[in-house]
């Protein structure tokens, strides 16, 4: 279960690790919709910040690619 990520910290990992976070993050969304539809899924607010987590990564994503913010570089 992923903890809250908030812009600032994405925008310092490399592109190869937001790639990660945000397939780690869809499996998530996509386990805890399968356990809501089964009626097991406890904390439904979960959904929501995931969800959020996800436009979060697609954001810093599309601002790499505007120029808004540098790349990071991969530490070696």
């Amino acid at each position: 279960m992923m903890s809250k990520t908030t812009a600032a910290e994405l925008r310092g990992l490399s592109a190869d690790e937001l790639s990660a976070k945000l397939t780690e993050a869809k499996e998530e969304l996509f386990n805890l919709r399968f356990q809501n539809a089964t009626g097991q899924l406890d904390n439904t607010a979960r959904l929501r910040t995931v969800r959020r987590e996800i436009a979060r990564i697609y954001t810093v994503i599309r601002e790499r690619e505007l120029g808004i913010i540098e790349e990071v570089e991969t530490k070696a």
